[in-house]
């Protein structure tokens, strides 16, 4: 076992299996399935025989594929994002749609945008099937009522402003699927996450994007690779709309919430850092600014709240262009 294990992390080799591949690679059929992400892989099939440790490996070498996947869609999501940040400049909301795993992981990354980067809560949305009770256990039905999702659409009056990203690993989910197309009929932008290639999910989406992450250690569950594959991607992607949105400045949260000691620490750190004062003039700025980084930042500069305020508005909150403006 101890050499098996040594050929893995020198060569990236299982020793039951090859999986360090995405699943555009075909695996042998086992049984005929309608989706690469429902298939029960043969390299799999001892895997309740196998030793902790063995076991560990093969998952988590399907963990690191599964990422490595992402990457023929980059240039789709950095067309997606470069779509999506007019809308939400505007004052669009962001808007995730979807069933089961595929919904509690888009729910974690709406809930983390507003602590991280000051985004409105009123300003995501979720479109979940089985609704906020699903969150927590499964409802049966849920993903299949495409009637309900056509409700939940028109009950969020979505409009040509929002971004709508509909997750569904299988890329057929009934819901899903519907969301999306009440999303887009309504005139809002719309991506679609999926696994599998030329699903209906894709083909009612703006910009489809595609992570071919393939069949699962465990056959079906896509909370393993496909979940992965998904959450990345949503980081990725919120994470790259909040930097175009001035949110971000020199790779520091510049617009976080400072609500505990732990963050009012890491505020007085960066608005020391970014305007390159003592800790205790960082602090006495921020306390000018209601712990607002982004002025306090002016203020420890040298500017008035007022001066700061002034120059973030004309900079439309980019503090890099602000900082500019005050220091000629």
């Amino acid at each position: 076992m101890k050499s098996a294990f040594l050929s893995v992390l020198r060569f990236g080799l299982h020793p039951a299996t090859a999986m360090g591949r995405c699943g555009n690679h075909p695996a042998p059929p086992l049984t005929k399935v309608a989706t690469m992400t429902e298939i029960a892989d043969p390299r799999y099939m001892a895997l309740d025989s196998w030793d902790s440790l063995t076991a560990l490996v093969a998952i988590w070498e399907s963990q690191m594929a599964a990422v490595a996947c992402i990457a023929p869609a980059l240039p789709t999501i950095a067309h997606a994002i470069e779509a999506a940040v007019p809308r939400l400049r505007d004052g669009g909301r962001l808007v995730y749609a979807g069933a089961g795993t595929s919904i509690r992981i888009a729910v974690q990354d709406g809930t983390e945008l507003g602590p991280t980067f000051n985004w409105p809560e009123a300003r995501v949305a979720y479109l979940i099937a089985g609704g906020d009770a699903a969150l927590r256990r499964g409802i049966e039905g849920a993903e299949d009522n495409t009637e309900d999702a056509r409700a939940q659409a028109t009950q969020a009056a979505l409009g040509p402003q929002d971004v709508v990203i509909g997750i569904a690993a299988s890329g057929r989910t009934p819901f899903t699927v519907a969301a999306l197309l009440a999303a887009r009929a309504a005139g809002a932008l719309t991506l679609g996450i999926a696994c599998n290639p030329d699903t209906p999910l894709l083909q009612a989406a703006d910009h489809a994007i595609l992570t071919q992450t393939g069949a699962e250690v465990v056959a079906g569950s896509t909370r393993m690779k496909a979940g992965t594959a998904q959450k990345v991607v949503l980081n990725m992607i919120s994470t790259q709309i909040m930097v175009r949105l001035g949110h971000v400045h020199e790779g520091l949260m510049v617009d976080m919430r400072a609500q505990n000691a732990k963050l009012r620490s890491r505020a007085t750190a960066m608005v020391a850092r970014i305007a390159d004062v003592t800790p205790e003039r960082a602090a006495a700025a921020l306390e000018l600014c209601d712990w607002r980084i982004k002025p306090a930042v002016l203020v420890a500069s040298g500017a008035t709240p007022a001066q700061a305020e002034a120059a973030l508005g004309t900079a439309g909150g980019i503090l890099r262009a602000a900082l500019a403006a005050t220091r000629r």
